[in-house]
Protein backbone atom coordinates (compact mmCIF):
# COMPACT_ATOMS: atom_id res chain seq x y z
CA UNK A 1 0.00 0.00 0.00
CA UNK A 2 1.26 3.69 -1.12
CA UNK A 3 0.87 6.35 1.19
CA UNK A 4 1.03 9.74 -0.68
CA UNK A 5 2.25 12.29 1.83
CA UNK A 6 2.26 15.49 0.08
CA UNK A 7 -0.32 15.74 -3.02
CA UNK A 8 2.03 17.73 -5.46
CA UNK A 9 4.02 14.22 -5.70
CA UNK A 10 1.49 12.93 -8.53
CA UNK A 11 -1.13 13.81 -10.18
CA UNK A 12 -4.45 12.75 -7.42
CA UNK A 13 -7.09 11.23 -8.81
CA UNK A 14 -10.32 12.01 -7.79
CA UNK A 15 -12.17 8.59 -8.43
CA UNK A 16 -10.79 6.85 -6.56
CA UNK A 17 -12.02 9.02 -3.17
CA UNK A 18 -14.27 7.36 -0.85
CA UNK A 19 -14.07 9.82 2.26
CA UNK A 20 -13.44 13.09 2.54
CA UNK A 21 -12.54 15.62 5.54
CA UNK A 22 -13.38 19.09 5.02
CA UNK A 23 -11.97 21.56 7.36
CA UNK A 24 -14.11 24.40 7.32
CA UNK A 25 -13.09 28.37 7.72
CA UNK A 26 -14.31 31.57 6.47
CA UNK A 27 -11.54 32.18 3.38
CA UNK A 28 -8.93 29.24 3.28
CA UNK A 29 -10.25 25.33 3.43
CA UNK A 30 -8.65 22.43 3.48
CA UNK A 31 -9.01 19.34 1.93
CA UNK A 32 -8.17 15.31 3.15
CA UNK A 33 -9.26 12.87 0.92
CA UNK A 34 -8.70 8.88 1.13
CA UNK A 35 -9.47 5.76 -0.66
CA UNK A 36 -11.51 2.75 -0.26
CA UNK A 37 -8.66 1.11 1.93
CA UNK A 38 -7.67 4.47 3.68
CA UNK A 39 -4.70 5.74 1.46
CA UNK A 40 -4.21 8.99 1.40
CA UNK A 41 -5.55 10.38 -2.71
CA UNK A 42 -5.07 14.10 -1.99
CA UNK A 43 -4.26 17.33 0.56
CA UNK A 44 -5.51 20.48 -1.02
CA UNK A 45 -6.21 23.75 -0.11
CA UNK A 46 -9.33 25.76 -1.86
CA UNK A 47 -10.21 29.16 -1.37
CA UNK A 48 -14.14 29.85 -0.32
CA UNK A 49 -14.95 30.62 -4.15
CA UNK A 50 -13.80 27.35 -5.35
CA UNK A 51 -15.19 25.17 -2.82
CA UNK A 52 -18.86 24.07 -4.71
CA UNK A 53 -17.15 23.75 -8.25
CA UNK A 54 -13.97 21.29 -6.62
CA UNK A 55 -17.07 19.14 -4.91
CA UNK A 56 -19.04 19.20 -8.30
CA UNK A 57 -16.43 17.46 -10.01
CA UNK A 58 -15.67 14.67 -7.14
CA UNK A 59 -18.24 11.42 -7.65
CA UNK A 60 -20.54 11.07 -4.88
CA UNK A 61 -18.93 10.12 -1.46
CA UNK A 62 -18.71 10.80 2.52
CA UNK A 63 -17.65 14.29 3.52
CA UNK A 64 -17.17 15.02 7.33
CA UNK A 65 -17.49 18.34 8.89
CA UNK A 66 -17.19 20.07 12.45
CA UNK A 67 -20.48 21.45 13.38
CA UNK A 68 -19.02 24.88 13.68
CA UNK A 69 -20.01 28.22 11.85
CA UNK A 70 -21.30 27.90 8.19
CA UNK A 71 -21.34 24.12 8.54
CA UNK A 72 -25.25 23.34 8.11
CA UNK A 73 -25.01 25.68 5.01
CA UNK A 74 -22.08 23.99 3.75
CA UNK A 75 -23.48 20.22 4.47
CA UNK A 76 -26.37 21.41 2.47
CA UNK A 77 -24.80 22.51 -0.51
CA UNK A 78 -22.33 19.14 -0.53
CA UNK A 79 -25.86 17.25 0.03
CA UNK A 80 -27.32 18.80 -3.30
CA UNK A 81 -24.33 18.28 -5.10
CA UNK A 82 -24.91 14.26 -3.94
CA UNK A 83 -22.39 13.99 -1.50
CA UNK A 84 -23.30 12.43 2.08
CA UNK A 85 -22.36 15.18 4.73
CA UNK A 86 -22.10 14.16 8.26
CA UNK A 87 -21.62 16.84 11.18
CA UNK A 88 -19.50 15.72 13.72
CA UNK A 89 -19.20 17.56 17.32
CA UNK A 90 -15.62 19.51 17.59
CA UNK A 91 -14.88 18.12 21.05
CA UNK A 92 -15.47 14.62 19.18
CA UNK A 93 -12.82 15.45 16.37
CA UNK A 94 -10.22 16.85 18.60
CA UNK A 95 -9.13 13.54 19.91
CA UNK A 96 -8.27 12.17 16.40
CA UNK A 97 -5.33 15.60 16.26
CA UNK A 98 -2.13 14.33 16.52
CA UNK A 99 -0.10 16.15 17.68
CA UNK A 100 0.14 19.70 16.99
CA UNK A 101 -3.06 21.50 15.31
CA UNK A 102 -3.29 23.11 12.16
CA UNK A 103 -5.64 23.04 9.15
CA UNK A 104 -3.90 20.13 7.73
CA UNK A 105 -4.19 18.04 10.81
CA UNK A 106 -7.28 19.04 11.61
CA UNK A 107 -8.75 17.69 8.10
CA UNK A 108 -6.99 14.70 8.39
CA UNK A 109 -8.45 14.36 12.11
CA UNK A 110 -12.03 14.96 10.67
CA UNK A 111 -11.62 12.43 7.44
CA UNK A 112 -10.82 10.13 10.37
CA UNK A 113 -13.37 10.60 12.94
CA UNK A 114 -16.61 10.75 10.27
CA UNK A 115 -15.60 6.76 9.59
CA UNK A 116 -15.57 5.77 13.03
CA UNK A 117 -18.98 3.49 14.26
CA UNK A 118 -19.24 5.11 17.50
CA UNK A 119 -19.11 8.29 16.47
CA UNK A 120 -22.12 10.82 17.22
CA UNK A 121 -23.39 13.13 14.55
CA UNK A 122 -25.40 16.31 14.56
CA UNK A 123 -28.50 16.56 12.64
CA UNK A 124 -28.22 19.13 9.43
CA UNK A 125 -30.84 21.82 10.26
CA UNK A 126 -32.57 23.50 7.18
CA UNK A 127 -32.47 27.18 6.26
CA UNK A 128 -35.71 27.55 8.02
CA UNK A 129 -34.77 26.15 11.41
CA UNK A 130 -31.67 28.52 10.96
CA UNK A 131 -33.90 31.43 10.60
CA UNK A 132 -36.11 30.67 13.66
CA UNK A 133 -32.90 30.46 15.69
CA UNK A 134 -31.71 33.40 14.94
CA UNK A 135 -34.94 35.07 15.74
CA UNK A 136 -34.31 33.49 19.24
CA UNK A 137 -30.80 35.05 19.10
CA UNK A 138 -31.62 38.10 18.15
CA UNK A 139 -34.26 38.41 20.78
CA UNK A 140 -31.26 37.09 23.02
CA UNK A 141 -28.79 39.59 22.50
CA UNK A 142 -31.52 42.47 22.60
CA UNK A 143 -32.65 41.70 26.22
CA UNK A 144 -29.38 41.25 27.18
CA UNK A 145 -28.53 44.93 26.31
CA UNK A 146 -32.24 46.13 27.54
CA UNK A 147 -30.46 44.47 31.02
CA UNK A 148 -27.37 46.59 30.68
CA UNK A 149 -28.85 49.83 29.90
CA UNK A 150 -31.61 49.29 32.12
CA UNK A 151 -28.24 48.19 35.22
CA UNK A 152 -26.44 51.75 33.79
CA UNK A 153 -29.62 53.79 34.46
CA UNK A 154 -30.11 52.59 37.70
CA UNK A 155 -26.51 52.93 38.75
CA UNK A 156 -26.55 56.31 37.36
CA UNK A 157 -29.49 57.43 39.24
CA UNK A 158 -28.31 55.61 42.43
CA UNK A 159 -25.65 58.48 42.24
CA UNK A 160 -28.26 60.97 43.02
CA UNK A 161 -30.10 59.34 45.44
CA UNK A 162 -32.90 58.14 43.31
CA UNK A 163 -33.54 54.61 43.77
CA UNK A 164 -36.43 51.89 43.25
CA UNK A 165 -37.22 48.09 43.70
CA UNK A 166 -36.01 45.72 41.33
CA UNK A 167 -37.63 44.34 37.93
CA UNK A 168 -38.08 45.92 34.28
CA UNK A 169 -41.54 46.80 35.76
CA UNK A 170 -40.14 49.48 38.08
CA UNK A 171 -37.73 51.02 35.23
CA UNK A 172 -40.89 53.01 34.15
CA UNK A 173 -40.54 54.96 37.86
CA UNK A 174 -37.16 55.75 36.63
CA UNK A 175 -37.67 56.86 33.07
CA UNK A 176 -40.62 59.21 33.75
CA UNK A 177 -37.81 61.05 36.67
CA UNK A 178 -35.64 61.62 33.48
CA UNK A 179 -38.28 62.70 31.06
CA UNK A 180 -39.71 65.11 33.47
CA UNK A 181 -37.92 68.26 33.13
CA UNK A 182 -39.15 69.88 36.02
CA UNK A 183 -38.14 67.63 38.45
CA UNK A 184 -34.45 69.09 39.87
CA UNK A 185 -33.07 66.16 41.61
CA UNK A 186 -31.64 65.56 38.90
CA UNK A 187 -28.96 68.09 37.26
CA UNK A 188 -29.55 69.19 33.12
CA UNK A 189 -26.26 67.75 32.29
CA UNK A 190 -26.84 64.53 33.31
CA UNK A 191 -30.50 64.25 32.30
CA UNK A 192 -28.99 64.71 28.41
CA UNK A 193 -27.06 62.03 28.85
CA UNK A 194 -29.47 59.63 30.95
CA UNK A 195 -32.34 60.75 27.92
CA UNK A 196 -29.64 58.92 25.53
CA UNK A 197 -30.12 55.82 27.55
CA UNK A 198 -34.44 56.22 28.19
CA UNK A 199 -34.46 56.40 24.35
CA UNK A 200 -32.29 53.10 23.80
CA UNK A 201 -34.44 51.31 26.46
CA UNK A 202 -37.51 52.16 24.65
CA UNK A 203 -36.02 51.33 21.01
CA UNK A 204 -34.88 48.13 22.34
CA UNK A 205 -37.95 47.24 23.96
CA UNK A 206 -40.24 48.34 20.90
CA UNK A 207 -37.64 46.06 18.90
CA UNK A 208 -38.11 42.73 21.56
CA UNK A 209 -41.93 43.27 20.93
CA UNK A 210 -41.47 42.79 17.39
CA UNK A 211 -39.06 39.95 17.71
CA UNK A 212 -41.42 38.08 19.69
CA UNK A 213 -44.40 38.85 17.26
CA UNK A 214 -42.18 36.86 14.70
CA UNK A 215 -41.98 34.15 16.53
CA UNK A 216 -45.31 33.62 17.60
CA UNK A 217 -46.07 33.63 13.90
CA UNK A 218 -43.94 30.60 13.38
CA UNK A 219 -44.79 28.75 16.18
CA UNK A 220 -48.88 29.26 14.73
CA UNK A 221 -47.54 27.70 11.39
CA UNK A 222 -45.37 24.84 13.07
CA UNK A 223 -47.14 21.37 14.11
CA UNK A 224 -44.35 20.05 16.66
CA UNK A 225 -44.19 23.94 18.39
CA UNK A 226 -47.81 23.33 18.78
CA UNK A 227 -47.34 20.05 19.91
CA UNK A 228 -44.63 21.44 22.79
CA UNK A 229 -46.65 24.27 24.04
CA UNK A 230 -49.19 22.14 25.03
CA UNK A 231 -47.01 20.84 28.14
CA UNK A 232 -47.32 22.80 30.98
CA UNK A 233 -44.47 25.29 31.55
CA UNK A 234 -43.71 25.43 28.00
CA UNK A 235 -45.02 27.96 26.34
CA UNK A 236 -44.40 29.43 22.75
CA UNK A 237 -40.69 31.09 23.12
CA UNK A 238 -39.45 27.52 24.80
CA UNK A 239 -41.36 25.43 22.23
CA UNK A 240 -40.42 27.36 19.11
CA UNK A 241 -36.31 27.28 20.32
CA UNK A 242 -36.78 23.76 20.96
CA UNK A 243 -38.61 22.71 17.67
CA UNK A 244 -35.76 24.59 15.91
CA UNK A 245 -32.76 23.50 17.82
CA UNK A 246 -33.96 20.17 17.26
CA UNK A 247 -33.87 19.02 14.02
CA UNK A 248 -34.27 15.30 14.52
CA UNK A 249 -35.74 13.79 17.92
CA UNK A 250 -35.07 10.52 16.85
CA UNK A 251 -31.09 11.41 17.59
CA UNK A 252 -31.47 10.68 20.63
CA UNK A 253 -32.68 7.21 22.08
CA UNK A 254 -34.69 7.86 24.66
CA UNK A 255 -36.06 11.32 26.62
CA UNK A 256 -32.94 10.63 29.37
CA UNK A 257 -30.48 11.13 26.78
CA UNK A 258 -31.94 14.08 25.30
CA UNK A 259 -32.18 15.86 29.10
CA UNK A 260 -28.19 14.55 29.39
CA UNK A 261 -27.47 16.37 25.69
CA UNK A 262 -28.67 19.46 27.68
CA UNK A 263 -26.86 19.20 30.37
CA UNK A 264 -29.80 18.62 32.69
CA UNK A 265 -27.90 15.29 34.41
CA UNK A 266 -25.27 15.12 37.05
CA UNK A 267 -21.92 15.15 36.42
CA UNK A 268 -20.53 11.75 36.90
CA UNK A 269 -16.48 10.90 38.12
CA UNK A 270 -17.40 7.39 39.21
CA UNK A 271 -14.56 4.65 38.86
CA UNK A 272 -13.85 1.19 40.30
CA UNK A 273 -17.99 0.97 41.04
CA UNK A 274 -18.34 3.81 42.93
CA UNK A 275 -20.58 6.26 41.31
CA UNK A 276 -19.88 9.51 42.31
CA UNK A 277 -22.26 12.45 40.88
CA UNK A 278 -21.72 15.99 41.37
CA UNK A 279 -23.66 19.11 39.73
CA UNK A 280 -24.83 19.27 36.78
CA UNK A 281 -22.92 18.60 33.50
CA UNK A 282 -24.08 21.95 31.99
CA UNK A 283 -23.34 20.51 28.75
CA UNK A 284 -24.94 20.78 25.49
CA UNK A 285 -27.38 23.41 24.20
CA UNK A 286 -27.30 26.69 27.16
CA UNK A 287 -29.96 28.62 25.49
CA UNK A 288 -32.39 25.60 25.88
CA UNK A 289 -31.20 24.82 29.45
CA UNK A 290 -31.75 27.92 30.54
CA UNK A 291 -35.02 28.55 29.30
CA UNK A 292 -36.21 25.37 30.60
CA UNK A 293 -34.48 25.97 34.05
CA UNK A 294 -36.23 29.38 34.21
CA UNK A 295 -39.31 28.11 33.45
CA UNK A 296 -39.13 25.46 36.30
CA UNK A 297 -38.16 28.26 38.88
CA UNK A 298 -41.54 30.15 37.39
CA UNK A 299 -43.67 26.66 37.54
CA UNK A 300 -42.18 26.16 41.48
CA UNK A 301 -43.01 30.00 42.66
CA UNK A 302 -46.10 31.16 40.37
CA UNK A 303 -47.86 27.91 39.73
CA UNK A 304 -50.89 25.88 41.46
CA UNK A 305 -49.00 22.94 39.70
CA UNK A 306 -46.14 22.96 42.61
CA UNK A 307 -49.11 22.57 45.66
CA UNK A 308 -51.13 20.03 44.05
CA UNK A 309 -48.35 17.64 41.94
CA UNK A 310 -46.95 14.80 44.84
CA UNK A 311 -44.14 14.49 42.88
CA UNK A 312 -43.21 18.12 42.86
CA UNK A 313 -44.62 18.42 46.58
CA UNK A 314 -42.57 15.57 47.58
CA UNK A 315 -39.37 16.61 46.06
CA UNK A 316 -39.22 20.42 47.56
CA UNK A 317 -39.91 18.76 51.13
CA UNK A 318 -36.71 17.17 50.88
CA UNK A 319 -34.38 18.92 48.51
CA UNK A 320 -33.61 23.09 47.89
CA UNK A 321 -35.96 24.38 45.16
CA UNK A 322 -33.18 25.52 42.91
CA UNK A 323 -32.31 21.19 42.77
CA UNK A 324 -35.89 20.85 42.23
CA UNK A 325 -36.23 23.41 39.52
CA UNK A 326 -33.56 21.62 37.60
CA UNK A 327 -35.31 18.48 38.49
CA UNK A 328 -38.42 19.76 37.06
CA UNK A 329 -36.74 21.13 33.86
CA UNK A 330 -35.25 17.94 32.88
CA UNK A 331 -38.65 15.94 33.31
CA UNK A 332 -39.91 18.97 31.06
CA UNK A 333 -37.00 17.82 28.79
CA UNK A 334 -38.13 14.23 28.41
CA UNK A 335 -41.96 14.88 27.73
CA UNK A 336 -40.99 17.19 25.02
CA UNK A 337 -38.50 14.34 23.32
CA UNK A 338 -41.66 11.98 24.12
CA UNK A 339 -43.89 14.78 21.80
CA UNK A 340 -41.68 14.83 19.45
CA UNK A 341 -40.90 11.34 18.54
CA UNK A 342 -43.89 10.10 19.14
CA UNK A 343 -46.27 11.79 16.98
CA UNK A 344 -49.44 9.44 18.05
CA UNK A 345 -49.14 10.63 21.92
Amino acid sequence: MVVVRDHQQREPSTGDITTIGLDLAKSVFQVHAIDEMGSVVMRKRLRRSQVLAFFAEIPPCLIGLEACATAHHWARELIALGHEARLMPPNYVKAYVKRNKHDVADAEAICEAVRRPSMRFVPIKTAEQQSALMMHRARDLLVRQRTMLVNALRGHLAEFGLIEAQGLHKVAKLIAIVTNENDGRVPDIARQVLQVMVNHIEDIQVRIVGLEKQVLAWHKSNPVSQRLATIPGIGPIIATAIAATVADPNTFRSGREFAAWLGLVPRQNSTGGKARLGGISKRGDSYLRRLLVNSAHTVLLCSKQAKTNPWLTSLLSRKPRLVAAVASANKTARVAWALMSRQDT
